[in-house]
């Protein structure tokens, strides 16, 4: 089982003879991208150049089209996989499976010769995610430390959608946060009907196309470059404003600001500046999500990811003791 699975010094996470994920491994002929995130896409551009073929859904290949450029993956063979349908390469047979994290986001699960079945969580959260059993099975760490349990989740929408409306009753309500968790909130103010009219700069704004394209809906949003938005912001009307963390520090400076992050779990929401609030909405699953997902999979060896950031040694640690199954963490 030991060698069936690996996480590299450059952060690729190899399962099987053929398959490296989320970076570049000169050894293996497949790389899947599981999502789009920087921190699953390192060494792209030398996998596209080397690599037989690079492996995504097509929803994570219209969104690297859109964060890269629509010329970046024509530097190689890309091919999309559809959850569920599979993909062999000298009998080791490769498919996706759903993940609830961001749009296009995929587990990657390979069954080699042996009929072993070799299974990558990557990044996800449940009760969204689908578990697979698995033989060996390598899993994210982001909050694999004991003391990051939230036992708030249920409420969290509820306090934004609420936090939001109230902002608006004094004016604009700028929302910072990175792709993807973006338009997740754009499609909670939307289901909770908030009626305010949503303005976006222009990454943000194709990220969200990309995302209605393949099925979430947002209702309307307007791009911020352009007329009646430009109106909208200088006569300071209620609006809600979606911009990327990086932004933070130049724009809706005197506006009533939400800030979205993982890294939050006494409480649903805390006051950060007088007109500012951190919201604890997650895309990734807490400590015991992490071990709920072990517990059902079944695993006979478990690897945590070492390479990104979180807790993979301590996670690695609490999974033997408590669930009696060898797990370590790679890279050491």
């Amino acid at each position: 089982m030991s060698m069936k699975a690996s996480v590299g010094e450059k952060g690729a996470v190899l399962l099987g003879n053929h398959v490296a994920c989320d970076s570049f491994d000169e050894n293996k002929p497949l790389r899947v991208v599981t999502h789009a995130h920087y921190d699953h896409m390192i060494g792209l551009l030398q996998s596209l150049k080397k690599c037989e073929a690079v492996v995504m859904t097509p929803a994570t290949k219209d969104l690297i089209d859109v964060l890269k450029g629509p010329l970046f993956l024509m530097a190689g063979n890309v091919k999309t996989l559809a959850y569920g349908e599979a993909l062999t390469h000298k009998r080791d047979k490769l498919t996706l499976h759903r993940s609830d994290h961001i749009l296009g986001a995929a587990q990657v699960l390979v069954e080699d010769a042996e009929g072993t079945r070799i299974l990558y969580t990557s990044d996800f959260r449940l009760p969204g995610t689908p578990i697979i059993e698995a033989d060996v099975l390598v899993i994210e760490a982001t909050y694999g430390n004991s003391a990051r349990v939230r036992p708030f989740e249920k409420v969290v929408e509820n306090v934004l959608v609420s936090l939001v409306e109230q902002g608006l009753k004094e004016g604009p309500v700028y929302v910072f946060g990175y792709y993807g968790k973006l338009q997740e909130v754009m499609e909670i103010l939307h289901k909770a009907k908030v009626k305010a009219p949503l303005i976006v700069p222009e990454k943000v704004f194709q990220v969200s196309k990309i995302c209605e394209k393949h099925g979430m809906r947002f209702g309307k949003f307007l791009l911020s470059s352009g007329e009646e938005a430009q109106l909208m912001m200088e006569k300071r009307e209620p609006y809600v404003a979606f911009y990327h963390m990086g932004s933070r520090r130049y724009v809706g400076k005197d506006d009533f600001r939400l800030c979205v992050s993982g890294w939050e779990f006494n409480s649903p929401c805390r006051k950060i500046a007088e007109n500012e609030r951190l919201i604890a909405l997650s895309d990734h699953s807490d400590f015991r999500g992490l071990l709920h997902y072990v517990r059902e999979s079944k695993p006979k060896l478990v690897i945590t990811d070492n390479y990104r950031v979180g807790d993979a040694k301590t996670l690695a640690r609490e999974i033997e003791k408590r669930l009696n199954i060898p797990a370590k963490a790679l890279p050491v």
